[in-house]
């Protein structure tokens, strides 16, 4: 079902492996907005060596949090562009207070407003996803080795790619990225709250992708 995309930030909240990614490329289609995925520039920042060293790629492989001023400038630079003037999906980002405000400033500036869809994922169900979760380095799809299987066994369905599994898929790496979370990103709820931003807790741990699509779009149109 359509959704208008008018001068809306569409913030999907949650944590990894909550299904923001998945999600983000269903609602693109019907907002007709781009998707801007912070952990997918700095995986391509780190593929092609563009400002990105040594020691960011360590921190992502150790499923720490990258710096604040980096991930604000990478994203300053992406909302600048023309196709997010009437509006974006934001997967992944914000991840600490600093980058909510900065987003918030920004926003307000464009007049945009953010809308804040958060995801709730039992912990359990997060490491089982992600612990059997594949990806395709071409084009970027998704897989899971319980839920979503290629047809043939290790190749992307689209491009015939081999599929990969990320270092930040690893189970210890994991736990820490879940601990980040937990830490760093789940207080900033209250800080959008506080702001008065439309927030909206979608439980994301059951129902299947086009179902949770139709929750989060019923709750955006709310808004």
């Amino acid at each position: 079902m359509p959704v208008s995309a008018l001068s809306t930030a569409v913030v999907l909240f949650g944590s990894p492996g909550s299904g923001k990614g998945t999600q983000a490329k269903l609602l693109t289609k019907c907002l007709k907005v781009p998707q801007i995925s912070t952990g997918d520039m700095l995986r391509e920042r780190v593929r092609t060596g563009n400002s990105v060293n040594a020691a960011v790629h360590a921190t992502m492989q150790a499923g720490s949090l990258v710096s604040d001023d980096l991930v604000n400038c990478m994203v300053e630079e992406r909302l600048a562009e023309p196709d997010c003037a009437a509006g974006f999906i934001m997967d992944g980002y914000p991840r600490t207070r600093d980058q909510a405000q900065h987003l918030c400033r920004w926003c307000q500036t464009h007049g945009l407003r953010e809308v804040v869809i958060h995801l709730v994922v039992d912990y359990n169900i997060i490491i089982a996803r992600l612990t059997g979760r594949r990806h395709c380095p071409r084009c970027g799809t998704l897989y899971n080795l319980i839920t979503r299987h290629p047809k043939v066994n290790g190749v992307c369905d689209l491009d015939g790619e081999p599929l990969v599994h990320r270092d930040d898929d690893r189970e210890s790496v994991i736990r820490e990225r879940l601990e980040a979370y937990r830490r760093q990103t789940r207080p900033l709820l209250e800080y959008f709250r506080e702001q008065g931003r439309p927030l909206f807790e979608v439980d994301g741990s059951q129902d299947p992708p086009e179902i949770l699509f139709q929750k989060i779009c019923q709750s955006i149109r709310s808004a």
